[in-house]
């Protein structure tokens, strides 16, 4: 689970994003017969990528939680046997 987490998980997945998208780009420059097109398709694939991995994934996970962490007061009561 370390291993696609923080840095090395967002690199993980860009690269696989990548990868993945590769026979789409070929398609692209068969179709438009320039590399302009397969080029604006992978820049609007870089920044959606990091809108989601860098603005949209840290907001949705604050580790904060907009809370004190703090149980609320008789919490425990429920808890007991």
């Amino acid at each position: 689970m370390a291993l696609v987490s923080g840095t090395t998980g967002t690199v993980l997945f860009g690269l696989i994003g990548l990868a993945a998208s590769i026979p789409l780009l070929v398609r692209l420059q068969r179709r438009f017969r320039t590399w302009r097109a397969p080029a604006i398709a992978l820049v609007l694939f870089a920044l959606m990528f990091s809108l989601s991995s860098f603005v949209i994934g840290p907001a949705l996970s604050d580790s904060s939680g907009g809370g004190t962490g703090k149980t609320p007061t008789g919490h425990e009561q429920h808890h007991q046997p």
